[in-house]
C-alpha cells in the first residue's frame, strides 16, 4: 500500500482536532506518515498513532519557527522527494493553504483546497457556494496537495504504534526572508477557533 503524508498541527505537543480529522480521511488512500514541523514529535506521537499514524517524521529545524511559511514548503518538498507518497494533506487553515500552495509549485504538483471528502484514488469532494453544490475534482499531476476544511470528518481511531523518525532538511536563504520577530499569544477565550466552530 503506498503511502500518505499528513501535516500535523502540533501545539506544545498537544494535537489539534484537524489534524485527526486528515488521519481518519487519509486512511483511506494509504499508509499514515505524520509530519511534525516544529517541536512536539515525540510527545504528539502517541495521540497520532491513536489515528493511525505507523511513523512520524520529526523535522525541528529552527527556521520553522523563526520565519514565516516558506521553510516549512520547503521542508515538506524534500519530505515528498525522499518519501514520495501518493498524496499530502493539510489542514486547511490560513497557514495551511498558504503552505499547500507553496509546496504545489514547488513539486509542479496539482492543488486542492478546502476539500470536505478525500476517495481512496485521491479524489475530493469540496462544497461551494455555502454548501449548495459540491465539486468532484483530482489532481491530474504530480503528487497531490490537498487541504482540507475542519470538520469535515468524525475522527476515528485506529490504533498503530509509530515510531518517531528525526528528518534534517536543508532551508535555503532564499526562504529565510520573512523572520517572525514577536509572538503574542491571544488570551484564550474557552470557545473554538471559528475554523473549527461547528456550522
Amino acid at each position: 500500500m503506498s503511502q500518505v503524508l499528513v501535516v500535523a498541527d502540533v501545539t506544545d505537543g498537544a494535537v489539534a482536532k484537524p489534524t485527526l480529522e486528515l488521519l481518519t480521511l487519509a486512511r483511506r488512500i494509504g499508509d499514515l506518515v505524520a509530519v511534525v514541523l516544529g517541536e512536539g514529535a515525540e510527545a504528539a506521537a502517541a495521540r497520532l498513532g491513536e489515528y493511525g499514524a505507523t511513523r512520524v517524521l520529526s523535522v525541528t529545524d529552527p527556521a520553522l519557527a523563526e520565519y514565516l511559511v516558506a521553510p516549512k514548503a520547503e521542508a515538506l518538498a524534500q519530505l515528498v522527494a525522499a518519501e514520495q507518497p501518493a498524496a499530502v494533506l493539510i489542514g486547511s487553515g490560513a497557514e495551511g493553504k498558504e503552505v499547500a500552495a507553496r509546496l504545489a509549485v514547488k513539486l509542479g504538483s496539482g492543488l486542492i483546497t478546502d476539500a470536505v471528502d478525500v476517495a481512496a484514488d485521491g479524489s475530493t469532494t469540496q462544497a461551494v457556494f455555502a454548501g449548495a453544490y459540491s465539486v468532484h475534482a483530482a489532481v491530474t499531476r504530480g503528487v497531490p496537495v490537498i487541504t482540507v476544511k475542519p470538520n469535515a470528518v468524525t475522527p476515528e481511531p485506529a490504533p498503530a504504534e509509530p515510531a518517531v523518525e528525526p528528518v534534517s532538511v536543508t532551508i535555503s536563504d532564499a526562504a529565510r526572508g520573512a523572520r517572525i520577530v514577536a509572538v503574542e499569544p491571544r488570551a484564550a477565550s474557552g470557545r473554538p477557533g471559528l475554523t473549527e466552530a461547528a456550522v
